[in-house]
């Protein structure tokens, strides 16, 4: 759920404070996942290059934020429905290049063997110590969101998304702001993509197909784009649901079950889960005001 939480709080940022909808962040924590793979340790040493794993982790970090950087460029000039066709061609495009490509990224059968070092003693891919580094990095792109939205490049980003043509004539450069947010975003779907990966110990095509390009998206707007814990409280909300769900209907239903119940949030509240909650924390305080 944190790891999750982490890559749609991406979405969450970009489309919440920038009016960006991008069907992409899946596929930038999947670039992050692949260079790391790649440039580390796998089961495919003819294909890994074996570098040391803090080497490793930070250029891939590093490469998956350019790619960002570079798929913002592409959109940014584009409005609503354009964006989107634009990400999700995007990201459709690197699934095949990963599932037909074998000399690179070993096809569908992608790369194993990927796990978390061991520091200071600790392994972190025990489950105790992977959780706290899951929610140190969690807590960390939460807090580097909700300070960036109050710096003055949060509020020119937030003043393009709302008044783009007043923006410009104060003198804002509105295609820089919006690259430079699909950066930051690169940057913290990245850091989801390496602890995605550590915590499946591989990455395939099937992390970077269309099913989770959209569950991206579903788990952001579920919690409520317009809030950073939003994207986590949809991931919790996702992950219990796919865990639990088995239990009382077959697990090819899943889809179903969460359309169904994304369908609901969003009539209850266009704010998601949070917007849900404000909705309730006022009713209830008016009724007890109106007892008192």
């Amino acid at each position: 759920a944190f790891i999750l939480g982490i890559i749609a709080l991406s979405l969450s940022f970009l489309g919440g404070y920038g009016g960006m909808v991008s069907l992409a962040q899946m596929t930038v924590a999947g670039i992050a996942g692949y260079s790391l793979a790649i440039l580390g340790v796998s089961s495919n040493m003819s294909i890994s290059l074996g570098w040391p794993w803090w080497v490793a982790v930070l250029v891939s970090i590093g490469i998956a934020t350019l790619c960002a950087t570079v798929i913002g460029w592409l959109s940014v000039r584009t409005e609503g429905i354009y964006t989107i066709m634009i990400t999700l061609a995007v990201g459709m495009a690197f699934y095949y290049l990963v599932l037909q490509n074998y000399s690179l990224f070993n096809g569908f059968q992608g790369l194993r063997n990927l796990h978390p070092p061991a520091i200071l003693g600790v392994e972190l891919k025990e489950p105790m110590p992977f959780y706290y580094l899951a929610l140190v990095c969690a807590i960390l792109c939460y807090f580097l969101v909700k300070w960036t939205v109050d710096t003055p490049f949060g509020l020119a980003l937030r003043g393009v998304k709302n008044n783009p043509r007043r923006m410009v004539a104060l003198g804002f450069n509105r295609v820089a702001h919006r690259v430079a947010a699909y950066a930051l975003a690169g940057f913290i779907a990245s850091t989801g993509g390496i602890l995605l990966v550590w915590f499946n110990g591989l990455i395939a095509p099937g992390l970077v197909g269309m099913t989770w390009l959209i569950n991206i998206l579903i788990i952001a707007v579920m919690g409520g784009m317009g809030h950073p814990i939003g994207a986590f409280c949809g991931a919790l909300l996702f992950v219990l649901l796919k865990i639990f769900a088995i239990d009382f209907m077959p697990s090819e239903r899943f889809n179903l079950l969460i359309g169904m119940i994304f369908i609901l949030i969003v009539l209850l509240s266009s704010d998601g889960l949070i917007g849900i909650y404000q909705k309730i924390r006022q009713k209830l305080f008016f009724y007890y005001t109106k007892g008192v």
